[in-house]
């Protein structure tokens, strides 16, 4: 076949696509309707649909171009059955949009909230649907301000997200001629070898979001911003250094929070919030609990308690899902060792990037 007869062919292909993803549409509207007060999105079916989808591709294209094409069709099923609202910390531009775009499509509503316990507040109100927030990242470690939203609120974690994160210095000035740089704190730290490296006497001024960073960088003279290339061409600033964090595999993991966890998909993480007594022994009494269960701990953070001096809460992943019968019984025993237990919420695991 000439190549005018292969692009026939590839068009006849797409009316055929055309058509059958009008009829999956038209499938959507009717599970819509049978749902009653069921919650749009399901992280569980998420999860199930994305697995089938791998084990059905027989090539040549790469699992990951049809998950993306998939997420961005149940994009378009949520706006059929019931527009979603999303938040996430804005302005517009900054890594947790970019984390909620590739998670939940072009088709959803989505909220740029001010700060990190702004969007707990939105979804806990039921002005979000959902929130997606950052949570902690492989080179510069937790998310503080994320910790300590969950301590005052009442959302549960119904799914988690990796992405890959490269910062970029933008600006529009040379690089000899920036005074100051803005970006996140956690974004400093995990640009720390860089900036040392890069500038003796230029001031790291700390903002809420790279976003922000990017919209004050691009008002003011000789100032720069640490923030994505979306960034860049959203307020009009040049990148002036191309990947500059200091660990090349650099990923954040982010939270999407609502009024409800996720059911049980076999595969899943949970999430708990915990203090102890400030006695010798209290954290290992906690932590052996979960050894001699056999519950595998894949994360745990410590923050401290604003109530009392020298009181901790502590914030643990484990796997597994709150219904399982195991780890239902290893929680419940961890309790007696707890003046407070509370369980974040239970999720399927993931292990994709989001790119």
């Amino acid at each position: 076949m000439n190549l005018e007869d292969l692009r026939k062919k590839i068009d006849q292909i797409d009316a055929k696509l055309v058509e059958l993803l009008n009829e999956r549409a038209q499938v959507v509207i009717q599970i819509g309707k049978a749902k009653a007060n069921e919650p749009v999105y399901a992280p569980d079916r998420e999860k199930k649909v994305l697995q089938r989808i791998a084990e059905l591709n027989k090539g040549p294209l790469p699992d990951k171009t049809l998950c993306a094409i998939w997420r961005e069709l149940m994009s378009g099923s949520f706006f059929l059955e019931r527009p979603l609202r999303i938040g996430f910390l804005g302005p517009e531009g900054s890594f947790t949009h970019t984390a909620a775009i590739r998670k939940f499509g072009q088709s959803v509503d989505y909220e740029a909230v001010l700060d990190i316990r702004g969007i707990f507040d939105e979804v806990s109100k039921g002005h979000c649907d959902l929130g997606v927030v950052p949570i902690e990242n492989s080179a510069g470690g937790g998310v503080i301000e994320t910790f300590d939203a969950f301590v005052d609120t009442d959302v549960f974690v119904c799914a988690e997200v990796y992405m890959p994160i490269h910062h970029n210095l933008l600006a529009n000035c040379r690089l000899e001629e920036v005074e100051k740089v803005y970006s996140k704190p956690e974004v400093f730290a995990q640009c720390r070898q860089w900036l040392g490296a890069t500038f003796k006497e230029a001031n790291t001024i700390a903002v809420a979001s790279t976003a922000k960073a990017a919209q004050m960088a691009a008002e003011e003279k000789f100032a720069a911003a640490i923030g994505s290339d979306i960034a860049a061409e959203l307020y009009g600033l040049k990148v002036i250094c191309e990947n500059i964090e200091d660990i090349a595999n650099n990923v954040t993991r982010f939270l999407v929070i609502s009024k409800e966890d996720a059911k049980p998909t076999g595969d899943d993480k949970t999430s708990i919030l915990f203090s102890t007594a400030h006695k010798a022994g209290a954290l290992a009494d906690v932590l052996d609990v979960f050894k001699r269960r056999e519950v595998n701990l894949t994360n745990i953070e410590s923050r401290p308690s604003k109530k009392r001096q020298w009181e901790y809460y502590f914030f643990v992943d484990c796997q597994g899902h709150r219904k399982d019968e195991r780890l239902g019984a290893c929680l419940e025993e961890v309790k007696q060792h707890c003046l407070q237990l509370s369980v974040l919420g239970s999720y399927p695991r993931s292990e994709a990037l989001l790119e």
